[in-house]
């Protein structure tokens, strides 16, 4: 069985990203169960840029299939911040609890109609051969009046989705991974990789 290594080393993201990819005919390593450690920077200026700096550098070392997404959250309102510096913004080492407070702060008094947001995300996977494709998922909402729930991660507990009354922190993980920016991008990839192996 040919290998895909996942460049990640988040343990919740690889098992979003193996029920997802489990019926494709390819075993499924992360960075660490492969036995890949990278420093990568990413200086990217769009999603599809830093997916692509990840996927191709451990594409390289490790001579196999690589996928590698990047994502985020864009506030309109915040002219789409903190987007793809969602990660970093306010700091690597601070903590989401804070940034979900901060963002809530930024917004406040603003109407619903002004607080749409949505995750993004672009999955990238690159070939031994060179060749790399890319896929973008997204997933629109708006930012909360609070925090709530504890099933996700990350900007989650504040991402509100009208249609369904909840957070993406408060659905059943199996809901979410069917609509989520991640899961959508990661279901392209998986009908581009279906074709190629026909």
């Amino acid at each position: 069985m040919e290998k895909l290594i996942f460049a990640t080393g988040n343990e919740g993201k690889m098992k979003e990203i193996r029920m997802i990819l489990g019926d494709l005919d390819y075993e499924i390593l992360s960075m660490k169960e492969a036995g890949i450690s990278a420093d990568i920077v990413e200086d990217g200026k769009t999603f599809e840029e830093n997916a692509m700096i990840k996927a191709k550098a451990i594409s390289k070392l490790a001579n196999c299939l690589v996928l590698a997404d990047d994502s985020g959250l864009e506030v309109d309102y915040m002219d789409k911040q903190p987007g793809i510096y969602s990660a970093r913004w306010m700091g690597e080492d601070t903590s989401y609890d804070i940034k979900n407070k901060k963002i809530i702060e930024n917004l406040e008094g603003v109407p619903e109609e002004k607080r749409t947001a949505r995750f993004v995300c672009a999955v990238a996977a690159a070939f031994p051969d060179g060749r790399v494709i890319t896929k973008r998922g997204t997933i629109e909402g708006i930012i909360g009046y609070e925090q709530r729930g504890e099933n996700g991660f990350g900007y989650d507990p504040i991402f509100f989705l009208p249609e369904y009354g909840k957070t993406t922190a408060e659905l059943p993980v199996e809901e979410k991974n069917k609509i989520s920016h991640r899961g959508r991008a990661l279901e392209q990839i998986k009908e581009e990789l279906k074709l190629m192996k026909k």
